[in-house]
């Protein structure tokens, strides 16, 4: 097995600390910046930031379905972790900020991928599809923070 690791960034146009609340509310934004790939979203437990455990399906393909419950931990005041106690995935969402009035975020997925030619597949594969996936919730949450 070897580590896969998926990561995309992007610049938003708001102060870091508004479009880090943002991702910390799991409640009440967070299921508005969802792409269609995330189904049966639900807060179990908390609902903003650390402590939070949150679940969902992510669909990155039509035949791979990933069964998430994720708990929420933070390494520093710029950045919440997403556990999966499901799987060995790992989600970072990092934000700094680019100025007075913009964030980057990078967000980055890791986990142990499959050995031989699978490996290879998921490793060339899946990180372009959840680059794609993370855009579009990047795109989202860029258009819910400007307003």
């Amino acid at each position: 097995m070897s580590t896969v690791t998926a990561t995309t960034t992007r610049r938003i146009d708001a102060p870091a600390d508004r479009v880090l609340a943002a991702l910390a509310d799991y409640r009440g934004t967070r299921p508005g910046l969802l792409p269609q790939q995330f189904t049966d979203y639900e807060v179990i437990e908390g609902g903003h930031g650390p402590g939070t455990q949150v679940r969902w399906k992510l669909h990155a393909t039509k035949k791979r379905v990933r069964d998430v419950r994720a708990v929420v931990t933070s390494t520093d005041r710029h950045a919440l972790v997403e556990s999966d106690e499901n799987s060995t995935l790992v989600t970072t969402w990092r934000v700094e900020s680019d100025g007075p009035d913009a964030a980057e975020v990078v967000v980055t997925s890791e986990w142990s991928g499959a050995s031989g030619i699978g490996g290879f597949f998921e490793r060339t594969f899946a990180p372009r599809g959840l680059d794609r996936i993370y855009g579009e919730l990047l795109d989202n949450l860029a258009d819910t923070v400007a307003r």
